[in-house]
């Protein structure tokens, strides 16, 4: 058995684990969980139309995928921990830039820093700082760091909101923002500077790892062929309509519940939404066997989504148990929707090929998931704030949810 390299050192993988878990807390209860409340409280603040601060949510996340794109790149030029900083920086000015917005122009300015900045707390970043410190445990380091992007929407949606109530956005936003800045500044410091050669450790702390495949890179994987190939077209679409359904639906959900739930309880609400996509994400971990067709078990997830998304339309004006029963299913598959596709493309690709089709994949979605909040805003009108009424919304998301399942199952041999 492979022995520790050093007994007197533990292995600090594990720390960049725990640093990595509250960085995420900190990038999705900001960056990705805010703005659905941001567009409420700007909406509120200004009345300016809700299509519009949809499409300033929209720029959020499309600089955002432009970003993400550049990363490898932005890391070897400016060092993996100053470009975590300076993205905490980025997405604190931005979101003051929200609560301070007195013109359309300084929204949209706003947003290209909050976008901007976030993605350096995100999905890649997270890979980024835990994959050099593991190979053989990297899944369970990576499951472990991921889970702060759940616990950031649990924690961040009803803090938000009860801030706001408050002390007014502004402030929230400062005080927030401040925090932010110091925690990862901090763990930057302590932590992130950190890399195994500068701590002569190996992955894993063992000195004897076998080389991660996923390294690997393969002739046969030009992106060509991957556009010619029927499983990575359907599992490309696939991801990318089930994920625009979800951000679309999920930028408006906030301001469509509060007039039904009061904006106390529709906090509540999107946190349990958040719990919910926790224990979807564990069941299919727990459950799901080795050998189970993984596109079936997708339809499935998306399936589930479905049914949440007309008991909304169920739902109508009543707060009762069909709109909590609507957001407990629709919350089940929020978590699936990221993590089953590259299971997939594991099951489906070669180790080298997996290695160019998950990225591939999560930027396609990315990208175009950042016009579903201006989509769905389009279909809102041009109402400060709708009622559970907004049936055409509803049930748009459900039909993109079922052309997701369509594109998934295509996908099968």
């Amino acid at each position: 058995m492979s022995q520790p390299l050093s007994t007197a050192r533990p292995f600090f993988g594990w720390h960049v684990v725990a640093a990595t878990f509250l960085l995420a807390v900190f990038g999705w209860g900001v960056g990705f969980y805010g703005p659905p409340v941001f567009l409420y409280a700007v909406v509120s603040r200004t009345g300016w139309p809700v299509a519009m601060v949809s499409a300033a949510v929209t720029v959020h996340f499309l600089v955002g995928a432009v970003v993400v794109a550049n990363l490898p790149r932005l890391y070897r030029r400016f060092g993996v921990p100053q470009l975590t900083v300076t993205g905490a920086t980025m997405l604190a000015l931005g979101i003051i830039g929200w609560a301070l917005a007195a013109e359309p122009w300084q929204l949209f300015m706003a947003a290209l820093a909050s976008g901007a900045g976030w993605v350096a707390m995100g999905a890649a970043a997270v890979n980024a700082l835990v994959a050099p410190w593991f190979n053989v445990r990297r899944p369970a380091a990576l499951g472990m760091a991921y889970n702060g992007a759940s616990l950031g929407g649990v924690i961040f949606s009803p803090l938000w909101i009860a801030l706001i109530a408050g002390i007014g956005f502004v402030p929230s936003a400062l005080a927030i923002g401040g925090v932010m800045v110091l925690v990862v500044g901090g763990l930057s410091l302590l932590v992130f500077r950190h890399t195994p050669e500068s701590l002569r450790q190996k992955p894993d702390g063992v000195e004897n790892t076998p080389p991660q495949p996923l390294a690997v890179q393969s002739g046969s994987t030009g992106r060509r062929s991957f556009l010619r190939d029927r499983k990575f077209v359907t599992l490309a679409a696939g991801m990318t309509l089930g994920l625009f359904a979800q951000i679309g639906l999920l930028a408006h959900l906030f301001s469509l519940l509060v007039p039904v739930l009061g904006e106390a309880l529709t906090g509540v609400a999107l946190g349990g939404a958040t719990l919910a996509a926790i224990l979807g994400r564990s069941m299919v971990g727990w459950l799901m066997p080795v050998s189970a067709d993984r596109r079936l078990v997708a339809c499935a997830s998306y399936g589930v989504q479905v049914i949440g998304s007309l008991l909304f339309v169920m739902a109508a004006d009543d707060g009762g148990t069909w709109l909590f029963l609507g957001i407990l299913l629709f919350g089940l598959g929020i978590g699936n929707a990221t993590s089953l596709p590259p299971l997939i493309a594991q099951k489906e690709f070669s180790p080298a090929e997996t290695a160019r089709v998950v990225p591939l994949i999560v930027a396609i979605g990315q990208a175009g998931y950042a016009f579903a909040p201006a989509v769905f805003g389009l279909l809102r009108g041009h109402d400060a704030v709708d009622a559970m009424g907004s049936t055409p919304l509803f049930v748009c998301a459900a039909a993109i949810q079922l052309g997701a399942i369509g594109c998934i199952f295509a996908g099968r041999r």
